[in-house]
């Protein structure tokens, strides 16, 4: 799969979509002049654009999603760590702890992450 690059204001669409989808073009227009005050026409602009790059689908006017959130975040944080960490997790975690400490819940979290990624 190609890499898909989102800028800020797209981010912010696709989050909208991500949120209540499945949804309606009508549903989206309102949601994006109410929390991003664009007109009709910037919806359908960015929307098309998202759809072309292969993210969402819009089908007979019913927007849904071809990369789940996570899905999507998770190709980029994966694409991060290869890419500023020669793809050490245990760097980058090094490197994320080093200016933040972790709280307990944090930590157990983690822990909890490392053991099911280790079953």
């Amino acid at each position: 799969m190609a890499e898909i690059q989102l800028g800020a204001v797209e981010a912010r669409f696709a989050d909208i979509i991500w949120e209540r989808e499945p949804v309606t073009s009508a549903e989206l227009i309102k949601l994006a002049a109410a929390e991003l005050t664009w007109k009709r026409t910037t919806t359908h602009t960015v929307l098309r654009r998202l759809c072309d790059k292969g993210l969402f689908q819009n089908n007979n006017g019913v927007v849904t999603s071809l990369l789940s959130r996570l899905e999507f975040y998770a190709l980029h944080s994966k694409k991060y760590v290869d890419e500023t960490f020669a793809g050490s997790l245990p760097a980058f975690l090094a490197a994320f702890t080093s200016e933040k400490k972790l709280t307990a819940e944090e930590i157990t979290e983690i822990r909890a992450l490392i053991d099911r990624a280790g079953e």
